[in-house]
């Protein structure tokens, strides 16, 4: 099949170009048609207390979310005006103010103080404004917009309905700048490693057609969370890149050795058939495993980016040869020499230190450990915006004037006695950290004639036999302070109501710094598990994996923890998402090298000779592509302004620098040091698996392939054919390599 496959994708170049680019329309259909969630507290569990009770909120309260107006130094009427204004606003089920209670007209001082300054200060009066459809609906975003448009300079809104509306401004804002930059880095970093100028272009063309076969298939799976939005091309263009510079390298191989350049990409596309597929099942495991993770983000991202990975290597297979091919005279004619430095000499000098660099591994281990573990984390959201937001200027005005930070939402049966209601509310508002507690109980508790309380408001805080009680706190979100006192207001209303629900972004948060520190662990065990599994049947062999693997998990410590030593708090995703797409997409660089080790060893080297041609011989494929993946993810880093975009993205770039460093200085002194292991642990490690014999009258028919030159079996990225290996290892400046040589003059007898 790959046969006929190979010659269909190279003698109708024009023809797959056109359906290539026919099929851009149904994907731009598909990304324009595709929802995204930019509430990510939506993500979590179902089954959890906060979640359960949050669906109480938005049927039967119609409430599915709030948020507050702080209005300073305005006159009372101006107050009730806006709120009557704010309750005909499409998508708000209810709006209330302490104006739009007792009236412009009734003097403050007749009211008890506990009733007043739950709304109003003198100086600023406070709004609760209730939605009726979840935070980050449409509907929902519509209303808060209407209402900010309605407002003045003096008007400041929070919550996080709030939050979810700037994030999604400031990402429609942006989201094109990510991909300019994006791909603008990857062409420079392919104009410095590659040997011809042209051939970048037709590189970025194929994988931007993969990027929107993804981005536009997303529409089956339903919707997409905002830092998928974000993230998936640049990730997906960070990754996959490998797999279009193997196709031109494994063609320009076996170019000259054939009249039709046909025939020469038809051999580089069976190539790449055979190993992408392979050399891909470590990226794709990588983003599989986050889809174990309980917080449903981890589902959407991980199940999109592994689908990406897999369009880019068919959009390789079946689109990039034709691309190749039709620019083939402009990819000749702009060629020039290779700026990729020649590594030789450094790794003989890594391999005469190999006890050092042994070492060096070895020390760094318990520091990068511990400094990954202890890595400060941030789970308060709207941190991650820049602080001119609307939402960071709400929260301050909302802290300035009263004292509140956040508030907790609790729901208790509306059948609990007038006296265990006072009772319960009065052990809540002495809790320390708690600024004042809204409910309609406690509004008509104050002394407050029943017919003062419009009927709008008990709707408001009344329904499906639940009542509603505010709760504001002055302390942060995801603080030691919060989670002590959500403890303390759980054990209250539990004593009154067992079947009680508290929930609000504060109780939510908590869930999700539980349910993140569960993801963190369980993804990170099965990522391990399948990059172990891949790497083991590859290599045959039990022991090559751990080696592998201790490199780039290294790496991912190191990475981690430099925010320790930083004193850097990281968003509270990174973690999970750097530990599952580092080690998936950069194992690939120890596996590269690793192959060719292996390789150099079947041609009978010994373990230092094979050592350094297979670092010296990779050493270009590996800076390439960390330096592709370092760039992209490093300039949207650099742009972004939403710092849970930026981290990540900064800590991708470091991490493929750091991966890249350690496979390309600590492996190779591994290998030589774990040869006489592996070559015990390990089948056909010394020889090569013999091949299979065909069946008894067959031949080898009379396809193309057949009637071509054999070609052997090579790594993923370095693939030579015949005798081209001895040529390689020639032109790679080790003629002579000998222990010796390596070693610095003293012979030594390799085992």
């Amino acid at each position: 099949m790959i046969d006929n496959i190979a010659r269909i994708v190279t003698r109708k170049p024009g023809l797959i170009i056109i359906i290539s680019l026919l099929l851009l329309l149904p994907s731009l259909i598909g990304y324009v048609s595709t929802p995204v969630n930019y509430d990510l507290l939506s993500y979590l569990p179902s089954d959890l207390e906060s979640t359960q009770g949050e669906k109480l909120l938005e049927d039967p309260f119609k409430a599915a979310a709030t948020s507050m107006l702080v209005v300073e130094n305005m006159p009372a009427a101006y107050s009730q005006d806006l709120v009557d204004k704010i309750e005909d606003v499409p998508g708000v089920s209810g709006a209330v103010g302490l104006r739009s209670i007792i009236g412009a007209q009734v003097p403050l001082g007749l009211l008890p103080h506990q009733y007043t300054d739950k709304l109003e200060t003198g100086e600023a009066s406070l709004i609760i404004i209730q939605y009726s459809r979840p935070p980050s609906s449409e509907v929902t975003m519509n209303a808060i917009q209407t209402i900010q448009d309605m407002t003045n300079k003096q008007c400041f809104i929070a919550g996080f309905s709030v939050f979810i509306k700037d994030i999604r401004d400031l990402l429609d804002e942006q989201m094109p700048i990510y991909i300019l930059v994006a791909v603008v880095l990857a062409l420079a970093a392919m104009l410095l490693t590659l040997e011809s100028t042209a051939l970048p272009f037709a590189f970025i063309a194929c994988i931007g057609l993969a990027i929107a076969y993804n981005m536009g298939s997303n529409l089956f799976i339903g919707e997409i969370s905002f830092i998928t939005k974000a993230l998936a091309a640049i990730l997906q263009l960070a990754v996959t890149m490998d797999y279009s510079i193997f196709l031109y390298q494994r063609y320009a191989e076996v170019r000259n050795q054939f009249e039709d350049k046909r025939d020469a990409m038809a051999i580089a596309v069976k190539a790449a058939f055979q190993s992408l597929g392979g050399s891909s099942l470590t990226t794709v495991a990588g983003f599989l495993a986050m889809c174990f993770m309980q917080f449903a983000l981890g589902m959407n991202l991980g199940l999109i980016m592994a689908k990406g990975v897999v369009l880019g290597v068919l959009t390789v297979i079946f689109v990039l040869p034709s691309f190749l091919l039709v620019a083939d005279k402009q990819i000749e004619k702009r060629r020039h020499r290779s700026l990729m430095p020649n590594t030789s000499k450094m790794n003989r000098l890594v391999l005469h230190h190999k006890a050092l660099f042994l070492l060096l591994f070895v020390i760094a281990v318990v520091p990068a450990y511990y400094s990954q573990t202890h890595a400060a984390q941030y789970y308060k959201l709207a941190d991650a915006l820049p602080e001119d937001t609307d939402v960071r200027l709400g929260s301050a005005a909302l802290e300035e004037s009263f004292h509140t930070s956040t508030f907790h939402i609790v729901l208790v049966s509306d059948q609990i006695r007038d006296i265990d209601m006072n009772e319960m509310e009065d052990r809540l508002e002495n809790l320390d950290g708690v600024t004042s507690l809204i409910s309609s109980h406690s509004l008509m508790g104050n002394g407050i004639p029943d017919f003062f309380i419009p009927d709008r408001i008990t709707d408001m805080m009344k329904g499906g036999g639940y009542q509603l009680i505010m709760i504001n706190s002055e302390y942060d979100v995801a603080s030691d302070n919060i989670e002590k006192q959500l403890g303390e207001i759980r054990e209250i209303v539990k004593e009154y109501d067992p079947d009680s629900y508290i929930t609000g972004e504060a109780a939510m948060t908590e869930d999700l710094i539980n349910t993140m520190a569960d993801d963190f662990k369980k993804t990170n065990y099965i990522t391990l598990l399948f990059i172990f599994l891949i790497i083991m049947y590859v290599f045959r062999s039990v022991t090559v994996p751990v080696v592998l693997i201790a490199n780039i998990e290294l790496a991912i410590f190191i990475n981690e923890g430099i925010g320790y030593w930083t004193n850097t708090e990281i968003p509270f995703i990174a973690p999970t998402m750097i530990g599952c797409i580092q080690m998936g997409a950069t194992i690939d660089y120890a596996i590269l090298l690793t192959t060719r080790f292996r390789e150099e060893i079947q041609n009978g080297h010994d373990r230092l000779e094979a050592a350094c041609i297979a670092a010296t011989t990779s050493d270009a494929s590996i800076i390439t592509s960390a330096l592709v993946m370092f760039l992209a993810t490093l300039g949207v880093g650099f742009v972004s302004t939403i710092d849970l975009i930026s981290s990540i993205c900064m800590m991708l770039a470091r991490g493929a620098v750091i991966s890249s460093f350690i496979c390309m200085f600590m492996l190779p002194a591994m290998l030589y040091l774990f040869e006489p292991v592996f070559r015990h642990t390990s089948l056909y490690w010394a020889s090569p698996k013999p091949p299979k014999q065909p069946k008894e009258g067959k031949t080898g028919g009379s396809s193309l392939f057949s009637r071509l030159p054999k070609l052997s079996k090579k790594s993923a990225a370095t693939e030579v054919s015949g005798n081209e290996l001895t040529e390689l290892s020639k032109s790679s400046g080790l003629p002579e390599t000998t222990e010796k040589d390596i070693s610095g003059g003293q012979e030594q007898k390799t085992e």
